[in-house]
């Protein structure tokens, strides 16, 4: 029974795989109920006659064979609908994320618009700079990069900022919900919506983050 290989990415294409993985095993399910029915027997009757010898009406090889074919696909429908359950899941989880990404990011780039209007005004300091980001982390899912340098992160900036428990009260209070976070990354500024929430390390962001020195 193929299915996602661990740790990977479900696709939209791996859950149709496995409904119609689900649709083959019910018809041949369907198929095993259809022989014992045209055997005449049931799937819980007994094999032999009052005797104790096979019964000579049926064949009971056949039937015997049938019954343990309906057993092992129900087994194996059993697990595939737990696949397809997880999967629905996954994937449901990750679209949630990403229409959180976009609406942070959305709602980054309106405030950096917001803050812009207006000729003269200073570029936006950085307080604090990425030195590491873990794979697969809620911090490497919104694009955040190593050697990134923070100008806002949610509502923490470079006025308001003392020390990194600055960021970890944000992202205490905030986990679930999107942050909208602000970088100058290579000279540019860069606008990311980054959702705090529990993964299979440690924190919940997965990343590194140190204060610049000025």
């Amino acid at each position: 029974m193929a299915q996602p290989a661990a740790g990977s990415a479900v696709t939209a294409g791996a859950v149709l795989q496995l409904v119609r993985q689900k649709d083959e095993l019910e018809a041949r399910i369907r198929a095993c109920y259809e022989l014992l029915r045209d055997s005449g027997v049931g799937p819980d009757e007994p094999l032999v006659d009052a005797e104790g010898f096979p019964r000579a009406d049926i064949d009971v090889y056949r039937v015997r064979a049938a019954r343990h074919s309906i057993a092992c696909l129900q087994n194996d429908h059993k697990a595939l609908m737990k696949q397809v359950e997880e999967a629905l899941h996954q994937l449901h989880a990750r679209e949630k994320e990403k229409q959180a990404k976009d609406q942070a990011e959305a709602l980054a780039e309106a405030l950096s618009q917001s803050q812009g209007q207006g000729q003269g005004l200073p570029q936006p300091q950085a307080f604090a700079r990425v030195n590491a980001v873990t794979p697969e982390s809620p911090a490497s899912i919104s694009g955040l990069q190593v050697d990134d340098e923070i100008v806002e992160f949610g509502s923490v900036n470079v006025h308001n900022f003392q020390n990194l428990q600055n960021i970890a009260t944000v992202v205490q209070h905030s986990e679930g919900r999107p942050l909208s976070v602000t970088v100058i990354r290579n000279g540019k500024k860069v606008h990311l919506g980054l959702t705090p929430k529990r993964w299979a390390g440690k924190g919940l962001l997965g990343c590194n983050i140190i204060p610049l020195q000025r």
